[in-house]
């Protein structure tokens, strides 16, 4: 379905995720915008931890909807308020998802339209036609 490129010549990745995915034509896409971390009847966990798995649980039930499951996740991009939800946010992600790993990108931000958010998740999976 997709195979991670490694290139030469480029600095080796410190985290799990992979540097460039090709992908074959013919292929399905489902496009996850950032979920936040709330559950199905709206609660909001205070944690990092409790909101990043409820992220990842939610593009869990994007990905059922279109059959598909996190092995056809091909590229992720994380939004967290601070610094220190990095390391966390790693964690969250690697626990999850396998080699292949997804092309993934993380970036802080100042906040979120939920000012009770303290990560939102967004996903792009693709699988054969």
């Amino acid at each position: 379905m997709h195979k991670p490129l490694s290139p030469q010549g480029i600095h080796p990745l410190f985290p799990n995720y992979s540097k460039g995915l090709e992908l074959v034509a013919r292929t399905r896409l489902v496009f996850s915008p950032a979920q936040g971390g709330f559950s199905p009847e709206g609660e909001i966990p205070a944690d990092f931890a409790g909101q990043a798995a409820l992220c990842f649980d939610n593009i869990d039930a994007i990905l059922r909807e279109a059959g598909m499951d996190r092995r056809h996740v091909v590229k992720l991009n994380a939004y967290v308020t601070a610094r220190e939800y990095l390391k966390p946010y790693m964690e969250a992600r690697n626990a999850r998802f396998e080699e292949p790993w997804p092309a993934s990108t993380l970036v802080i931000v100042t906040g979120f339209a939920r000012e009770d958010f303290l990560v939102e998740v967004e996903a792009v999976a693709a699988a054969p036609v």
